[in-house]
Parts: C-alpha cells; structure tokens; sequence
C-alpha cells in the first residue's frame, strides 16, 4: 500500500481546471489538495469560494483544502459549504487551536493542523490526538514550484512518534518539493499522504507521475 496522493491544484491550468479536475479523477490520486491563500498570512492570493465550489463540482475524490490565511476560525462554515473534506489550518494563524479544531469537526470535516518549516512538532503535544491532519510544511507557504528543505524528513519522523506515543490516529501529510526521490525518502520517514502540484502538472505524463507517486514504499 503506497502512500496517498493529493495532487494541487494551485499547478493546474487555471483556464482548464475542469479538464485537469476531471484528468485528476481518472488517476490514482486519492484527493485534491486545495491551497487557500490571503496575501496576508503568505505573499500570495489563490482560490476563494467560488472556485473552490467548481472544483467539487466536477471532483469525485475528497478536497484537501489547506487554509494558509489569517483568522480562519471566521470562514469554517463558508469552507464547508463550498465542498471541503479535510480542513487544514496553520498553527501559526490560530489563537485558540483547540476551539478552531472543534468548529472544524462542528461542522462534519476532518480537521488537519500544519506547521510551517520553522515551526517545531512538539508543539502539537496537547492537541495532536484529536487531529485527523498534521501538514509539514517542506517549503515556506505562498508559491509552487519551490525547492525541498531537507529538514522535512526530521520532522515526519518526529510527527509519526509524537502520534504513536499519544495514540492519535492523524495521517502525515507533506507539501513542498515532493518529486520521485524527496517522495521515497519521505515515505520511508513516515509520510502517509503526499502533496505534489509542479511536478505532477508539469510532467508530460501526469497520470503516469501521480501512478508513479502512489507506488512509492
């Protein structure tokens, strides 16, 4: 059993995206991975909710949807209605982590904490059990296309025994820089889920990489 796989969507074609939702579906990816971003909390602005709503539309896998914003607690519905599964807020973003996490599970979605690069796992000691998530981040948020840090293989392994000491039943997912080479090394750290978006969509084949991806042990 290899390790699920949510191609981004940030990396499709954005005047093709039913085609590439619907090129998605026909692989053997496991879910789309939606990334949300404000300008504020990354230099960047992506998919709002009307978008996120034409994707789910046209998807037939669950929506990954990675929210890097700030004050996400006040969206959590709107994300719900517009088609998430998977809610991911950042650490660094919430006050009030425990509350976020319960508005999230609220609401029906399953509810994933990421971290950014800097960002140490053992913060996530008093909440990681009631996690379903937790995203490491192995690039700094706000653009695709960024190179791998290698400290991210640290880090899953350190996630994967903070989960396994606590008996918390969370997936390892990891984002940023993820290829052939960084997607092996990161499943054999620990990872359960990878996140790629350049490398899938800018292959010539992507349903071959997303199979290729999905074989990895």
């Amino acid at each position: 059993m290899g390790p699920l796989i949510s191609p981004s969507v940030l990396s499709c074609d954005f005047a093709n995206i039913q085609r590439d939702v619907e090129m998605i579906n026909r692989s053997a990816a496991d879910w789309f991975h939606v990334d949300v971003m404000d300008g504020v909390f990354v230099p960047n602005i992506s998919f709002g909710f009307p978008v996120i709503s034409a994707i789910k539309k046209h998807a037939n896998l669950p929506l990954d949807v990675h929210l890097m914003i700030q004050n996400p607690d006040q969206y959590i519905g709107e994300f719900k209605k517009a088609g998430a599964d998977i809610l991911t807020v950042h650490y660094e973003a919430c006050t009030h982590l425990h509350r976020t996490i319960q508005a999230i599970k609220a609401e029906g979605m399953k509810a994933g904490v990421a971290l950014n690069p800097h960002t140490p796992v053992d913060l996530l000691q008093d909440i990681v059990a009631d996690l379903d998530l937790v995203l490491i981040m192995s690039v700094n948020p706000g653009f695709g296309g960024q190179s791998f840090i290698k400290n991210a293989l640290l880090k899953v392994e350190q996630t994967k025994n903070l989960i396994h000491r606590t008996g918390s039943h969370a997936l390892v997912e990891v984002d940023g820089g993820v290829n052939l080479q960084t997607g092996s090394e990161l499943v054999k750290a620990g990872a359960d889920v990878l996140v790629a978006g350049s490398f899938v969509f800018n292959s010539s084949d992507p349903i071959e990489t997303i199979s290729n991806l999905k074989a990895l042990r």
